[in-house]
């Protein structure tokens, strides 16, 4: 993880997303707000994810505050992962509901409050790939 303020909201121009750190490894964010039941794990399967693919992601943490930062950074509900800058849930593209709010994912098993492992091992690759 980052060393920086993991509670302050980000610039829009770093919300983009910079394929590649100074470290090497790609940036992924994970946004969330105060109280997310979701969040660390939604970490926890970043790192075990990377770690099984060999890759170091330079993951910074962007809390979300309230209803208007929510819109300015399209946040979908907590947690939201972006590797890149782009959202790891491939239906995302599909929606514009964003709300300070806890997120469901529709995945193969089901409903969840994680992501599917799937689409954050598939980001990591394409993005590793982008960049190398």
């Amino acid at each position: 993880m980052s060393g920086g303020d993991c509670c302050a909201p980000v610039p829009d121009d770093a919300a983009s997303g910079a394929a590649a750190t100074a470290a090497g490894g790609p940036l992924v964010e994970i946004l969330y707000f105060d109280g997310c039941p979701n969040h660390e794990a939604a970490i926890a399967l970043v790192e075990r994810v990377g770690r099984e693919l060999g890759i170091k992601p330079n993951v910074q943490l962007v809390n979300v505050p309230d209803e208007e930062v929510a819109q300015r950074l399209r946040f979908l509900g907590s947690p939201t992962i972006r590797v890149g800058g782009v959202d790891v849930d491939p239906q995302s593209e599909e929606r514009d509901d964003y709300a300070l709010s806890c997120r469901v994912f529709r995945t193969e098993a089901g409903f969840s409050g994680q992501p599917d492992e799937r689409w954050v091992r598939d980001a990591l690759l394409r993005e590793v790939g982008a960049t190398g």
